[in-house]
Formats: C-alpha cells, structure tokens, sequence
C-alpha cells in the first residue's frame, strides 16, 4: 500500500546589513520513479524573486531563483507532498556474473557508468584501497552484496557521527584519518572505496522519514540519525538489481525512509542550495535550515 507524506523544507540565511543576491540553485524536488511518485509542489521565496526550473545533467529538477531586491534574509521554503511505495530490492537476483568480486559490467552499461566508476579524490598512498580490501574474505569468494553491506555496517559503527553545517565534504582520507564526519562524509567514503573495487556508485541527496520526529506517528523511541535536515547516502549499481541505496549513516540499505531528491557524481553536485551574495564582508550572520516529513492519513 502506497503511503503519502508531507514534507517541507526551509533555508534561511540572515545578514546583519541589507545585502543583494545573485542566483540561486536550489534542488528540493524528489526525483520520479517507479517507488515515488510527486502530487504536489511548492516553492515560496522572499525577498520576492524570478524562479525558473530546469533539469541538470543527471535529470534532477533544479530551482533557479534570481531574488529582485537587497534584503537582510533570504528565505526559501520549499513544500511537497509525495507517495512512496514500498518496493524491496531482492539482491539474491544479481546478474550470475555480478555475484562476486570483482565482476566486469556489461560494455552498455560501462558506457553509461563511465562517470561514477571513475574515483573522483585522490589516494597516493593507497589508503583508502587498502581500507576497502580488508573487507574481502581470505576462505573463498567474496559475495558483492555481503562486502557492501560489511562496509556499510562498519562505517556506522565505528566512525562517529558529527553535524556540520558548512558546505562541502571532507576528502575521503581525512574522514578516515579522524574516523568522524557527517552523512555527506560517510557516504563519500563508501562511494569512492567500492569505486576502487570497480563497483559504480553515485551520491544522493534528499530527505529521511522518521516517525520519531513525526508529530502525528506514535511515540517510537530516539530519532534516526539525519532526519530533521537534509540526508546524504549513496547508490551503488549492481547488474540484476539496478541501483541500490547504502545509507552507512544508520545502516539502512534500501527502505522506504530515504526520500531522493538529488543524485551526482559527487557531493559537490547535488547541494540542496547555492548561490551567491554582494555586500559587506561581514554582513553573514548565519544559516538555519530545517526538514519535517509528517505522514499523511490514508
């Protein structure tokens, strides 16, 4: 059965001075597909603003929003209401050839992958490659799903989790190095090291349901780790089973908590929002951001 969820999402930035803004790309809406579909769309700016939508090169929907007036807030809010499916991915029905690692994709879909099988940071020292290889067992083959799925488990159990609310990611080697980082971190860890075991994976960003912070689920304990702001994980993309979701962050691998909005090659990509300003240098105050994903009654 279907469910259907209401979600909202709100970008402030504050400037102690009025300030002008130049565009802004603001990606919120989910992306279509067979396990979610969008019934509705919102997006309220002010100061007022020109908003245009457009697709990106990886077919996600973009916001360009040009604000017409100095102000000293800038604020978006962004609302949506979607069903989801509950559609479960069998990973027992992988390609033959894809069951064990490494495996060789097909040559159409290596043309296709191209881009999200190529490592994207560098590892001089073979760090990470060598963080990636104590996953392979030394009695026999290694089962691709059993090693993702080792990876994703050891990334949210012994790495600890931080919020930061600059931009950007930490390169995979000092993630490692300090052993902590946010969900964009986790997931650019795991997303280059099964690159380097020739496994295609791509960066998604978007927005996770917990009924711990839903006001109108009952009580069910402490809440899922990401949720009430936006959420990053990753795919990878396994012949037989199409891309599948790893989120190392709470160990989830599919579900139908993880909402996508966004995917890239890599982080830098898929930013739920970017822009610019013109003003005094320290006119910035600072930036409040906030997520809810209520479920709706059927």
């Amino acid at each position: 059965m279907p469910v259907r969820y209401a979600i909202t999402h709100t970008t402030i930035y504050k400037y102690s001075q009025p300030v002008t803004f130049g565009e802004h790309r603001v990606m919120f809406r989910p992306r279509d597909s067979h396990d979610l579909r969008v019934l509705a769309t919102d997006l309220q700016v002010s100061p007022e603003a020109i908003v245009r939508m457009i697709q990106d090169p990886h077919s996600n929907s973009v916001a360009l929003v040009q604000p017409l007036q100095p102000a000293t807030e800038l604020r978006l809010v962004c609302s949506f209401t979607i069903e989801r499916a509950d559609v479960s991915q069998d990973l027992s029905l992988l390609s033959p050839s894809a069951e064990y690692l490494p495996f060789a994709y097909s040559l159409q879909d290596r043309l296709d992958l191209e881009h999200y099988l190529r490592p994207h940071h560098d590892d001089p020292g073979g760090k990470l490659i060598a963080w990636a290889h104590q996953f392979f067992r030394h009695d026999g083959p290694t089962g691709t799903r059993d090693l993702l799925g080792r990876m994703n488990q050891f990334i949210n159990q012994n790495f600890r989790y931080e919020t930061r609310d600059e931009e950007g990611t930490q390169s995979p080697l000092q993630t490692l190095a300090i052993g902590s980082g946010s969900c964009r971190d986790y997931a650019l860890v795991l997303m280059e090291a099964a690159r380097r075991l020739g496994v295609a994976t791509r960066f998604v960003s978007g927005y996770l349901y917990d009924a711990a912070l839903d006001v109108n689920a009952a009580p069910v304990g402490e809440a899922t780790v990401g949720a009430g702001a936006t959420h990053a994980w990753l795919q990878a993309y396994l012949p037989g089973a199409g891309w599948v979701a790893y989120d190392p962050t709470n160990n989830l691998l599919g579900g139908s908590q993880l909402i996508r909005v966004g995917v890239a090659r890599d982080p830098a990509f898929a930013a739920p929002v970017s822009g610019s300003w013109f003003g005094e240098a320290d006119a910035y105050v600072g930036l409040e951001a906030s997520v809810t994903v209520t479920r709706l009654a059927a």
